[in-house]
C-alpha cells in the first residue's frame, strides 16, 4: 500500500508544480512540458532523479520528468557502450518503445472514436 502512496504523493506533486506554473506564469503548457522533460534531463545527469525513481516508481517515471530520465539513461549507457555517437542515439533507442506504445495507441484511439470541435 505505500509504495501507492508514494507514487501518488510524488506524482502529484509533479502536478501540482505544474498547475501552479501554468496560474501563476505566463509560460505556456508547451514551454512547461520541455521544461519538465529538460529537468529530468538534468536531475538524471547530475544523479538525483535515479533515488527518486527507486523511492516513488511510477510517480516518478510516469510524468515528463521520468521521460527525461529515460533519455538520459540511455544516453549515458550508450556514451559508454559505443562512445559519442551513443550521445546522439541512445536517448533515442531507450525511448523508443514508449514512443511506439503512444503513437500505436493514438491512431488506435483516433480511429475508434470521432474528435469533435471544441465549442467557443
Amino acid at each position: 500500500m505505500t509504495v501507492y502512496l508514494k507514487a501518488f504523493f510524488v506524482g502529484g506533486l509533479f502536478c501540482v508544480v505544474g498547475e501552479a506554473l501554468i496560474l501563476k506564469t505566463k509560460l505556456t503548457p508547451a514551454r512547461i512540458l520541455v521544461s519538465y522533460v529538460v529537468a529530468g534531463v538534468l536531475l538524471s545527469a547530475a544523479g538525483l532523479y535515479g533515488p527518486l525513481v527507486r523511492f516513488a516508481g511510477a510517480g516518478a517515471t510516469v510524468p515528463l520528468t521520468g521521460f527525461g530520465h529515460a533519455l538520459a539513461q540511455g544516453a549515458i549507457a550508450a556514451v559508454q557502450e559505443t562512445g559519442l555517437l551513443g550521445a546522439f542515439t541512445g536517448g533515442v533507442s531507450a525511448s523508443s518503445g514508449a514512443i511506439a506504445a503512444a503513437v500505436f495507441f493514438g491512431l488506435i484511439t483516433a480511429l475508434l472514436f470521432r474528435a469533435k470541435p471544441k465549442d467557443t
